[in-house]
């Protein structure tokens, strides 16, 4: 079976520093008609079940762990049966929302994730989130970038557990170095290109 992404939108709230914003987020689910992983959690199960269908969830693969892209995620676990990854040195950041349940596997750099016939590369890319991490799909031509880069540039930094200068260089070491026809899929709002991407950065 031909694997493939689906994507979903989802909205809700993302709170932290005493602050509260509505955010939209991007739901992506990759795989083929059998099995899938789902990147992120946030916002609503039914909402991430509805991209997801009928098939086996292999893993819920979080790109960071602020509330927007985990708050749903142990019940999206419960639900589907897939376990929670996350990048360890994201355990303050998830301890703000479930301080009293662990996710269930460590993700790492350099780890291949392999669903549906295709296979997604762990780029460790702190910054926006100690633990942040890209998943870059090479068969599929495209890379999820959670809340790292963005159409126009990197994502917020200036909160608790973000570095604005480590973000540009881990988006300069690890998301650059890829092909510029890469299609970057966000954690919100719309697709861009590293090739888009590159040239902003260098203005």
């Amino acid at each position: 079976m031909t694997s493939r992404v689906d994507h979903g939108v989802t909205s809700g709230t993302f709170s932290l520093d005493g602050e509260t914003f509505d955010v939209d987020n991007n739901v992506w689910v990759v795989g083929d008609d059998a099995e899938c992983i789902v990147i992120d959690a946030p916002h609503s199960v039914d909402d991430i079940l509805e991209v997801v269908g009928d098939r086996t969830v292999k893993a819920i693969v979080c790109t960071h762990a602020h509330d927007d892209h985990v708050r749903v995620a142990p019940a999206l676990g419960e639900a589907t049966g897939g376990p929670i990854w996350l990048h360890p040195a994201d355990q303050p950041v998830w301890e703000l929302t479930h301080p009293d349940r662990r996710w269930d596997e460590d993700l790492a750099d350099g780890q291949q994730i392999r669903v549906g016939g295709t296979t997604l590369h762990v780029l460790h890319t702190p910054g926006h989130a100690p633990g942040a991490v890209c998943l870059y799909a090479p068969e599929l031509g495209c890379v999820f970038t959670g809340d790292t880069l963005f159409q126009g540039g990197p994502g917020a930094t200036g909160r608790s557990y973000s570095d604005s200068d480590l973000i540009r260089e881990s988006i300069g070491a690890r998301l650059l170095t890829l092909p510029d026809e890469t299609v970057v899929h966000t954690g919100h709002g719309a697709d861009t290109t590293i090739g888009a991407e590159r040239v902003a950065l260098a203005r």
